[in-house]
């Protein structure tokens, strides 16, 4: 049997967005302190025992939330063509982290975006 390890931080950052198209109050200018959280699956444990540090994947985290906090997402390169929605920031910031953090063994596995405490999305992907 195979053994796996998943290493997550939990983070935020605030930021406003609106969502164009949308019948109601979200499609008008307002802001969130969204809550992140990045899971990272290991195959195996370092001579320690850690998968990764937590400190590798806070420093990954921090480097692409600079781009997002404290601005209207809307008018970020990355949501020029997409609403900025839990769902499409979650998807970004999981092709950001994985270009950052993958490596033989070790996988961003899922991201988590909540615009409040009980509310948000996931996005992985899966091989075919």
């Amino acid at each position: 049997m195979k053994e796996i390890h998943e290493i997550y931080v939990k983070t935020h950052f605030s930021a406003a967005h609106c969502l164009e198209g949308y019948p109601g109050d979200c499609a008008r200018l307002h802001g969130h302190n969204w809550i992140i959280e990045v899971h990272v699956r290991c195959e195996r444990l370092n001579e320690i025992g850690i998968g990764i540090d937590f400190r590798d994947i806070k420093t990954a985290v921090k480097e692409v939330l600079q781009g997002l906090d404290h601005f209207n997402l809307n008018e970020l390169p990355a949501f020029k063509s997409v609403n900025p929605t839990s769902e499409n920031i979650a998807r970004f910031l999981y092709k950001e982290l994985s270009w950052i953090l993958n490596a033989d063994g070790i996988k961003v596995s899922k991201v988590k975006v909540c615009e409040t405490p009980g509310a948000g999305a996931y996005y992985w992907e899966e091989e075919d």
